[in-house]
């Protein structure tokens, strides 16, 4: 079991969170550092994945819902940011360049273009 107190700064306001997690971790491998270094990683992803495709895909305002075309459009935009990334931009950065550029965006797609 651990505490982390996470303390921010957004638009010089601070604000204080205490979270209690319980792990399976054996002892060894369960030292606060590593524990820190688990809960950090997790936040990595959501910041890098998730809440990138909620804020600049607007995935939360998208009203699909039935079927497979949630899994579908989640695949599609994922692909999209793997490419993104891979041209060497970050996502907002791409999606303007691509937007502006529509041909660079179908080289990217097939493929056929190194940068």
């Amino acid at each position: 079991m651990c505490r982390i107190t996470r303390r921010r700064l957004v638009r010089g306001e601070e604000s204080v969170e205490t979270v209690y997690a319980i792990t399976s971790l054996a002892p060894e491998k369960a030292s606060a550092v590593d524990l820190l270094a688990l809960s950090r990683n997790h936040w990595g992803v959501e910041n890098r994945l998730h809440h990138v495709r909620d804020v600049t895909c607007r995935e939360d305002q998208c009203r699909t819902r039935a079927g497979v075309a949630p899994q579908v459009l989640a695949a599609i935009r994922n692909t999209v940011l793997t490419i993104i990334r891979c041209s060497g931009r970050k996502p907002v950065e791409g999606f303007e360049h691509y937007a502006e550029h529509r041909n660079d965006a179908l080289d990217a797609v097939a493929g056929s273009r190194t940068e």
